[in-house]
């Protein structure tokens, strides 16, 4: 059976990647532009097994590898983005959950990734999974983030902040869209992709109403695009039909190289950076630093 790695590589929309000059070397020499300041996206989608954690490590991996200083908030109880980069997160890990419920300060949660040394990572546990109970009773429960991230970022400078959220839209998921200033959201390239992301908009629009009125949806990434089936080609056309001036013309294809990498606790970018995931994931993250 034909790989999907090189299925996507002979596909009509895979060419405008390929086209642009997609190889690694070109883009390993490609620029980027940094920020006039700190650029804090929380990557969302109320659906699971869209790609948000694969996104988040892999543009934030990508741009930390052009120089600019990136900090993950993994926000997760599954803590799969803090294993993806290789941080430690056991159960006795102090981690973003003692930063939401304790008042610890995230420069004592936060540490350097051992694959980049301007990728920092405040990692989660599994102690997190009660944060949402945990947080109920507070008074500004929805600001926890963002007032601990606010401290932060006054004493270190970053240039993109990540924040990769739960499958859910719970207080967790909220405390990232108060502390975020971009909403990314990863679109999988299959049926109910556009159902659920009006269902996401409409909610976003009540967020913006009632918790954070800066809060922009600047960026939908399609992902896991299957060259072989017809279905990926036309949600990617409705997608950008809709949403022509956020969907980025990167299309992150479906791969099997891209799943293994968090099981050796490595992006894509550092388990097979010559593969076409990592080729579109870095394709991706030079795209969003150099649209604006």
């Amino acid at each position: 059976m034909k790989h999907s790695d090189n299925s996507f590589q002979d596909s009509p929309l895979a060419r405008e990647l390929y086209e642009s000059g997609s190889k690694l070397s070109e883009l390993r020499a490609q620029s980027v532009k940094k920020p006039k300041q700190t650029r804090i996206f929380t990557v969302a989608n109320q659906k699971g097994g869209v790609g948000k954690t694969t996104t988040t490590v892999n543009i934030a991996a990508a741009l930390a590898s052009k120089g600019l200083k990136v900090l993950v908030i993994d926000l997760d109880p599954q803590g799969n983005a803090s294993t993806a980069l290789n941080i430690e997160h056991s159960f006795e890990t102090t981690s973003i959950y003692e930063v939401l419920t304790k008042k610890v300060p995230l420069d004592q949660v936060v540490v350097q990734s051992p694959a980049y040394e301007n990728l920092f990572v405040a990692p989660a546990t599994i102690r997190l999974a009660s944060a949402d109970m945990d947080l109920a009773p507070a008074t500004g429960r929805e600001y926890k983030l963002q007032k601990a991230l606010n401290v932060y970022l006054t004493a270190y400078e970053f240039d993109y902040v990540f924040i990769d959220c739960p499958p859910s839209l719970g207080l967790l998921t909220v405390n990232a869209f108060a502390a975020a200033t971009e909403v990314m959201i990863p679109v999988q390239c299959e049926y109910y992709a556009l159902e659920g992301l009006a269902q996401l908009m409409g909610i976003l629009e009540l967020i913006q109403e009632d918790v954070n009125p800066d809060l922009k949806i600047s960026t939908f990434l399609m992902t896991m695009f299957d060259a072989r089936t017809r279905l990926a080609s036309q949600v990617v056309e409705d997608v950008r039909a809709n949403y022509p001036k956020v969907t980025l013309n990167t299309i992150i294809p479906r791969s099997v190289r891209v799943s293994e990498a968090p099981g050796f606790g490595q992006t894509i970018l550092d388990y097979d950076p010559s593969s076409p995931g990592a080729l579109a994931y870095l394709a991706a993250a030079i795209e969003i630093a150099n649209k604006r």
